[in-house]
């Protein structure tokens, strides 16, 4: 598709291409209609990688939550707002100035979705000029993704071994460090996976198979790979499913660390520290003591625990407690560009997307993701440019900006 090609990280000129090829009967092969890149995705994946995916925790309640949420609040448009250009969608984050207001969000075992995994995504985001976020249960190296997203923005998410593997943290904070990752980024809500009927119902979990498609990272640590050696005698590849199983069990490791442990990862790393997945206040004020850098308001997209509140009901309280002192980021439940703008305006500094670039992953690879980030960008910018909002900026881009209607 030749005109994914020439408005890279342009989405209003993907726009104006678009129609342009519409005019020699020339359709778009990716729909950009956000709802149905689910419904559509679904058809390309197997039963496992579907319900992996578009599965949630327990009942759903959380997962519909999320979704419901952003329809309490709505876009109050300006008129008369005299303008000369569209939006600027510059942002400012963990002490960065970036192009656009989002992220591509930590996702796990992406060859489950297609061949390339997190190479698509990594080159997709690049080019988007979109900051990808890698993850400790990548299917691919961090080396590869690295060589993938070139001159982009990278950070790192961990998934937070126990202190008795802290050898094998600091093995990967190192790796992370010298392949140009920036920022990390730990998930506190994920020491062990959550009830996920879906899952359950197919007898899947990616991290357990021999097939080791979640393992990539651990599979090519060194520290990892020498404890493995000291314990069963053999290389990995002697015996891939035992090493499976082993790193599994060293990023999901049953119990959660506490506050305190915190000051083993500033003592790794000498970039931002960013904790993913806070909902309360109280959460939020301690990583703020405790000097972090940023904090994801997040439920793992009601993937984890169920019966839990919305995302996006916990962001105000949020930045109104903490929003000077510390950078807010959010995720859970964005499907749209008016998502992101509220999300915005509401507090958070960078909004991070999930489910939406896997089902782009899954409908075609590196141009299906691209195709999903330029959606949601070239949405936002209508969104804001048609409100007579001139930029995601917060002095634009507020709570003025929006009516709440429960």
């Amino acid at each position: 598709m030749g005109y994914l090609e020439t408005t890279a990280g342009e989405p209003m000129q993907y726009m104006a291409a678009v129609y342009g090829h519409g005019l020699k009967y020339e359709r778009p092969p990716f729909t950009f209609q956000s709802n149905d890149w689910e419904r559509l995705a679904q058809d390309q994946m197997s039963k496992n990688s579907l319900g992996y995916v578009c599965g949630s925790a327990s009942t759903g309640e959380t997962d519909r939550k999320n979704r419901a949420a952003f329809q309490k609040w709505s876009i109050v448009p300006r008129r008369l707002v005299k303008t000369t250009s569209y939006p600027s969608l510059e942002s400012q984050c963990l002490g960065k100035k970036l192009p656009v207001p989002i992220a591509i969000a930590p996702v796990g075992v992406q060859r489950i979705f297609n061949p390339d995994g997190e190479v698509a995504a990594a080159a997709a985001a690049a080019e988007e000029k979109v900051p990808y976020i890698y993850s400790s249960a990548a299917a691919t190296s961090i080396e590869e993704v690295s060589k993938a997203n070139g001159d982009g923005t990278r950070w790192f998410q961990l998934y937070w071994p126990s202190n008795a593997n802290n050898h094998i943290t600091a093995s990967l904070l190192k790796r992370a460090k010298d392949n140009g990752y920036t920022a990390l980024f730990v998930t506190l809500d994920t020491y062990k996976l959550g009830w996920r009927p879906s899952d359950l119902d197919n007898a899947y979990n990616p991290f357990l198979r021999s097939d080791s498609i979640g393992a990539a990272l651990g599979f090519t640590d060194p520290a990892f790979r020498e404890q493995f050696k000291q314990k069963y005698g053999k290389e990995i590849e002697e015996d891939v499913k035992n090493a499976a199983k082993e790193w599994a069990s060293t990023i999901f490791p049953e119990f959660s660390h506490g506050w305190e442990d915190l000051k083993f990862l500033r003592e790794h790393w000498d970039g931002p520290i960013v904790l993913k997945g806070l909902q309360s206040v109280q959460d939020a004020k301690q990583a703020v003591e405790l000097g972090m850098d940023g904090i994801v308001v997040s439920n793992h997209g009601g993937r984890q625990q169920d019966g839990g509140p919305a995302s996006l009901d916990c962001l105000a309280n949020i930045v109104d407690a903490v929003g000077t002192e510390i950078d807010v980021l959010f995720d859970s439940g964005v499907r749209c560009g008016s998502d992101i703008a509220k999300a915005l305006a509401l507090g958070a500094k960078n909004v991070l997307i999930g489910r939406p670039y896997v089902y782009g992953l899954a409908l075609g690879g590196q141009d299906g993701v691209s195709h999903v980030l330029r959606s949601l960008l070239g949405d936002l910018t209508m969104t804001l440019h048609l409100a007579g909002i001139p930029s995601v900026k917060q002095m634009d881009l507020n709570r003025d900006s929006l009516q709440y209607t429960g």
